[in-house]
């Protein structure tokens, strides 16, 4: 496995996912039944349950620090403090495509569902499988301890490590299921995409953006 010793710097990313013509919705803040949502980076709308943004995002429900919201009939559930979450489009052909942008440095970054849960993740070719830390696959509802274990050597020493294979990988509209991963005894701080999940994607860089189309 690749040296891990570089990933503390990667907590600095805000990239986000951008399927072709999605809307990129996020929860700023709840006053009692009604959600501050932020459509698109556009400025704060304080919506009340049932009603709808400029844009047509209709808030769905509010419970606690969540709102659920409906875009061209997709719902989706928005937390309090998580980043912009993309929404609706057509995410290219059967929801098999999806746009990733690069930040200042070149690295394409994503909000990924392992499972259903989300996290921060980062592309990386350089990394064999889809990389996570046992925090994160605890999120994920993971049972690692039952996968085959290992060790692997980084920069820091050795680290345990557990072979195991995720239900569902989703990017944007892309969703790979049965993805090989690995969870690293460690406080990796996010999320890397490795080649078990890139293989299955056709990429192509457009300038800075980064094209994923499913495969198989």
């Amino acid at each position: 496995m690749r040296n891990l010793a570089r990933l503390p710097a990667f907590l600095l990313l805000a990239n986000l996912v951008l399927p072709a013509q999605a809307t990129e919705v996020q929860l700023g803040g709840v006053i009692g039944n009604r959600a501050v949502l932020i459509v698109n980076g556009g400025g704060p709308q304080t919506i009340a349950a049932g009603g709808a943004t400029r844009e047509g995002v209709r808030l769905v429900s509010v419970a606690g620090e969540e709102a659920t919201v409906d875009v061209e009939g997709r719902r989706t559930r928005l937390r309090l403090g998580e980043q912009p979450v993309s929404v609706g489009g057509t995410g290219g052909a059967n929801g098999s495509e999806v746009r990733l942008s690069a930040d200042a440095r070149g690295h394409f970054g994503a909000s990924a569902l392992i499972n259903g849960s989300r996290h921060t993740a980062i592309v990386d070719t350089g990394a064999t499988y889809v990389s996570l830390s046992t925090d994160a696959a605890k999120r994920a509802g993971i049972d690692y301890r039952a996968g085959a274990p290992g060790v692997t050597t980084t920069a820091n020493g050795q680290v345990r490590v557990w072979n195991v294979r995720l239900d569902t990988v989703q990017v944007g509209d892309l969703v790979l299921h049965g993805v090989d991963a690995v969870v690293l005894d460690s406080s990796l701080p996010i999320v890397l995409l490795g080649m078990s999940f890139l293989n299955r994607t056709e990429m192509r860089r457009e300038g800075n953006t980064l094209l994923l189309r499913k495969t198989f």
